[in-house]
Formats: structure tokens, sequence, C-alpha cells
């Protein structure tokens, strides 16, 4: 008689597991969603990945301009996208693969410096920028794609800028001002948050 409770109980455990996980998305509306970030006339042009069934991410949608989008991750809490210069590319998409690894972010972190300082990965020497835009999971419309009150972050790469170069401090020290995140290394970026 303990077996098939102890049955039902694991299968009901697994059930409630497996519902807590966001629901597959649509294609275009995975679409829809990484490209919030953008200006209207960059939205139909971006480069699109998203995430196939089984959660892994996958190109949605070849791009014509130069902006590369990501979609909502279904295996994290809120939603958040990102838009970036495809100048961005190789740097952004080398961290995917080493996550694809299994890499903690130190460890990605700490071999894509290596990498830079080698020369075998290169950041565009300009700054570049990237959009990020996030809201929580009760104002995101799964039909549509749209996000009810989200909010924008800008973040501008420019590897190794520091406060001494830039004029700019390494906190904000009002509301939506400017400052500079991890100076002096190879992924150092000035972040704009939301007022």
């Amino acid at each position: 008689m303990r077996k098939p409770i102890l049955v039902c109980t694991l299968l009901l455990f697994i059930s409630s597991c497996a519902q807590e996980k966001k629901p597959e998305i649509p294609v275009e509306v995975q679409i829809n969603t990484a490209v919030l970030a953008l200006a209207d006339a960059d939205k139909d042009g971006a480069k699109v990945y998203g995430y196939d069934g089984s959660g892994k991410m996958v190109v949605l949608r070849e791009g014509t301009n130069n902006m590369v989008c990501l979609g909502d991750d279904p295996g994290r809490e809120g939603i958040s996208t990102s838009c970036y210069s495809s100048k961005l590319e190789p740097f952004m998409a080398r961290g995917r693969q080493l996550a694809a690894e299994g890499k903690s972010m130190e460890e990605r972190r700490a071999i894509r410096g290596e990498e830079m300082a080698s020369g075998k990965l290169k950041m565009p020497e300009a700054p570049s920028m990237m959009y990020v835009y996030y809201g929580e999971d009760e104002n995101y419309d799964k039909v549509t794609g749209e996000l009810k009150d989200g909010k924008l972050r800008y973040v501008i790469y420019t590897p190794y800028a520091t406060s001494e170069s830039t004029g700019l401090p390494e906190k904000p020290h009002a509301p939506g001002m400017p400052w500079i995140m991890d100076p002096g290394t190879h992924r150092a970026h000035i972040m704009i948050g939301p007022n």
C-alpha cells in the first residue's frame, strides 16, 4: 500500500514542479518580445535568438541590420530581453558558448578576459550599445509579446575605460545617472538605468 502512495506523491510533486516553468511561447511572440527595446525602425531587421521547446537557445530570425536581440529565458523568473550592436556578437556568442559548456560567470569572465588579452577574442574599438528591457511576469502578455510597465537600461561597452578616462563615477549618485561598471577591464561598460 505504501508504494502506490509514494509513487502518486512523487508524480504529483513532479507535475507541480513542471507547472512552475514558464509555458512555451510561440516564435512570433518571442520575436515581438525580444525587440521591445529597439526603435521601431530597427525592430524588423534585427537578428533574434530565442528558445525552442527543450529550452535551448536558437536563432529565431536572421537579421538584415546591425542589431542582435536575445529573447526572454523561459527558465528564469521575470521577463528580460536585450539587444546589442552586432559588433558585440563575437564577445556575446563566446559567453553563450562557455555557458553552454557549464562554465560559471566567474569562469566565463576570466576566459574571455584571457582571450581578449591574447588577441583571440576582439571587442569593438568604438563604444558599442546594448539595450536591456525587463519587467515582471504578471505584466507580460503571452499572446502579443507586450510587456506593461517594462523598464529600459542602457549599457555602453567601452573596454578598459576607467572613471578617470570617462569622468564617470563607479557608483550612481542619483537615480538614472550614468556610471561605469567593471572599470579598467575588458568588460568595462557605462550603465544608465531607469530613473
